[in-house]
């Protein structure tokens, strides 16, 4: 009885050493592709629409332009809007940096930006996420 014991004990410890050492990954060597900050030779990544640094002014784009506009009209506001300021933003969740009390969101980084209109001497604060849907932001 005592040997099967120390059979399983052995049995689940070369099982566990075989599990991480298959985890480990294998030391890097001295001919890896030049350039490459970590040294390993698979290519940089690469994004095809890069986001400007959160708090860089950047222009806002034709269909989010026409979408704050839209929806200062279903909200009775008349005037011409004219932008305050408009800046790349990384939000922390899908609350956009404006959570409501009792609602839910999505706990993820969100790229997106932060556009801040002025219409009859009153400011309107609009968020965007990846989409192009205005949430304005009414604390």
């Amino acid at each position: 009885m005592r040997t099967r014991r120390h059979m399983v004990a052995a049995s689940a410890t070369a099982l566990l050493i075989l599990a991480l050492t298959a985890c480990a990954g294998s030391p890097m060597s001295d001919d890896a592709s030049p350039g490459s900050p970590s040294g390993s030779s698979r290519p940089p990544f690469i994004t095809t629409t890069p986001m400007a640094p959160t708090g860089t002014p950047i222009t806002v784009p034709d269909a989010r332009w026409s979408a704050l506009v839209a929806d200062l009209e279903s909200r009775g506001v008349t005037g011409t809007p004219e932008v305050v300021s408009a800046e790349a933003v990384t939000f922390n969740d899908g609350a956009l940096g404006c959570a409501q009390p009792g609602q839910s969101y999505t706990q993820a980084i969100v790229d997106g930006m932060r556009v801040v209109v002025e219409v009859d001497g009153v400011r309107y604060d609009y968020r965007f996420g990846t989409g192009d849907a205005p949430k304005l932001c009414e604390r």
